[in-house]
């Protein structure tokens, strides 16, 4: 069934059911309260709420209404205050969105220096990494990945539209010789030399 002939009943209950749900909801939970073509039912209101001031959009396979980005500025009444990631913070979620599931000491390998508790800790707090489990290896080490808040944050559908390290090069994001980012692509081997040393543990 396309999207111009699914039932009409059928699209305003997916609208109903995203419109009142609390987080996104992925399309089996959705159809938990909805008969019927519930994929096409999405398609058609991606398509009928496109432009508009509220959006339906899909982030890692769970869709929500959010407002049009371009509609932020209306919408913000008070001064944003903008809190940065430390240096240590920025390193341990890009290596955790590149590498997950990842250990704090695979984490602490690639850096090549500890990692504080607390830059884990604020990363969590901010929504954007998760505990995934544990390692099934001796100490069963806990292991942290990405949530779908850090896809919406960043504005990303899936881990695969992450930027590649040159594309990161080529936008003036990567400095050629920081060890940190350079060890980012999951086919890039670790090398050292020593150019972490200013870096022993930023504040979260």
């Amino acid at each position: 069934m396309s999207a111009a002939t699914v039932s009409p009943d059928t699209v305003r209950a997916v609208e109903a059911v995203l419109f009142a749900a609390t987080d996104a909801m992925g399309v089996d939970a959705i159809r938990s309260y909805v008969e019927g073509d519930v994929r096409a039912a999405l398609a058609q209101l991606s398509a009928d709420y496109a432009g508009r001031g509220v959006q339906l959009v899909e982030r890692g396979g769970r869709w929500h209404f959010q407002t049009a980005p371009d509609l932020a500025h209306v919408l913000r009444r008070d001064r944003e205050e903008v809190r940065r990631l430390s240096r240590a913070g920025i390193e341990t979620l890009a290596i955790i969105a590149y590498h997950e599931p990842v250990t704090r000491a695979e984490i602490e390998a690639i850096r090549g220096v500890q990692t504080a508790k607390g830059t884990l800790d604020v990363l969590m707090e901010a929504g954007w990494v998760r505990p995934a489990g544990r390692r099934e290896v001796p100490g069963r080490p806990l292991t942290f990945a990405t949530t779908p808040e850090f896809l919406t944050h960043f504005g990303l559908s899936s881990r695969r539209d992450l930027p590649g390290i040159e594309d990161l090069r080529a936008a003036g994001l990567l400095d050629p010789v920081d060890l940190a980012f350079g060890q980012l692509s999951a086919e890039a081997e670790a090398e050292d030399d020593g150019g972490d040393d200013d870096d022993e543990e930023d504040a979260a």
